[in-house]
């Protein structure tokens, strides 16, 4: 019966304290990561800078990822998670500071960009740990029977997170500006911390501790390649995102195509925001569980069509609704792919499979952001978004035709599966 219950995994309380947590990090994160594309295309009018950012953030989270994962899955994971929010702390307090006028009046505008690129080159350190700790540490807030559901409202409060911190920071950016910015970015982090403090630590599930750091990593990379499903909606995911991804350059739109400013930055910011509370609140009471790999690639094709047509939009009204629709598909996308995640890996593995999935998709956001500046810088900005759009489509089609396995794809086993073990 819990599993019928909507609600089911919001009434254990520490699962209610995780997603606060975990709402504000992303919150912060992502509004930290628009508030400094918008400085850094304001201080020097070049897409290619865009694309920077998400490099010196994406280099290090790939690097660091699978190792990151093999201490995720060795060390107690709330204990771990208090040092992750600390690193953040001290960046957002960095990026705070270097976006101080009054600090930065005698600083050339090199300068301020190299210190701006070293503490963002940072983040991505600390973003390689804290995606496959958060991962873990849910499965030991709720029975087994309750991941759909866990997962559900987990993804869902990330898709929230992640559309609503650049929302705000569209808006935050023209009422009280960069730097004011930057302090409300640090403020979420330490509301994180406070309340991380109310979730005990909790036990370490994985009976190798000690286990040799190559073999530990060459366990979790076979996994995921001999799980067929996993590896296959990771690399269509991730290819979307890749290329269908239009954020990075919304900054050149709002301003030199739109022409609607700050204001318009923020309602362009805020537009998917909508389309993904949407779909937190829609599918808690109708489970995507049901041809979960069709409606994947549902969702994933739609998302597609919508970066199309924003690209191709002059209108803003035309745009808002473009991106709308997209934060309503990613939506499902994330919903479904973080349920397959949580049902189909093992306890032990749960670091090293989310430091895949880190590599795989979460930092695909900022190598599509490297990738929409150089492509823009390359073809122009509305090329590049349809190109990444159209590449996405061609993406999502491929996959259905050579993988009938991943179309056919149906959770409902899984989760009866996991109900019969309690």
């Amino acid at each position: 019966m819990a599993q019928k219950d909507p609600y089911a995994s919001l009434r254990y309380k520490e699962f209610r304290v995780f997603l606060l947590v975990r709402f504000a990090m992303v919150f912060a994160w992502t509004m930290q990561f628009v508030v400094i594309e918008w400085q850094v295309y304001s201080l020097t009018k070049d897409p290619l800078s865009l694309g920077i950012i998400g490099l010196m953030e994406v280099i290090p989270a790939v690097a660091m990822a699978l190792f990151a994962g093999h201490i995720v899955d060795q060390k107690e994971k709330r204990g771990l998670l208090v040092k992750c929010i600390l690193g953040f702390s001290i960046i957002s307090l960095g990026l705070f500071l270097i976006t101080w006028p009054v600090l930065v009046e005698d600083l050339s505008l090199q300068t301020i960009l190299y210190c701006i690129y070293f503490l963002v080159f940072l983040g991505g350190i600390v973003r390689s740990f804290i995606g496959p700790t958060i991962f873990s540490l849910l499965s030991l807030l709720v029975p087994k029977r309750l991941y759909p559901n866990a997962a559900t409202w987990s993804s869902s409060t990330w898709q929230m997170g992640a559309v609503i911190g650049p929302a705000i920071g569209g808006f935050a950016i023209h009422f009280i500006g960069v730097h004011g910015s930057m302090f409300l970015i640090f403020g979420c982090s330490l509301i994180a911390l406070l309340g991380l403090s109310q979730i005990p630590k909790k036990p370490i599930l994985n009976p190798n501790i000690g286990e040799p750091v190559f073999k530990s990593l060459k366990e979790g990379i076979k996994f995921v390649m001999n799980t067929k499903i996993i590896l296959g909606a990771l690399t269509l995911d991730m290819i979307a995102v890749l290329f269908g991804g239009a954020m990075a350059l919304l900054p050149i739109f709002a301003q030199d195509i739109l022409h609607v400013g700050s204001q318009g930055f923020g309602i362009l910011r805020a537009a998917p925001a909508v389309g993904a509370l949407i779909i937190m609140f829609t599918s808690a009471y109708f489970p995507l569980n049901k041809n979960a790999g069709m409606k994947l690639l549902m969702a994933i094709f739609g998302f597609g069509v919508c970066m199309i047509v924003f690209g191709l939009s002059s209108v803003f009204w035309i745009s808002v609704i473009a991106l709308f629709l997209s934060g309503v598909t990613d939506g499902i996308s994330m919903i479904i792919r973080q349920t397959i995640l949580q049902l189909r890996t093992p306890d032990a593995m749960r670091g090293r499979v989310a430091s895949v999935n880190s590599m795989f998709v979460g930092s695909s956001n900022e190598l599509g952001a490297f990738e929409s500046g150089v492509t823009a810088k390359l073809m122009g900005t509305v090329v590049a978004v349809v190109f990444g759009g159209t590449m996405t489509l061609i993406t999502v089609v491929t996959t259905g035709i050579v993988s009938p396995t991943f179309r056919k794809l149906d959770l409902r086993k899984d989760i009866e599966a996991h109900e019969d073990l309690e």
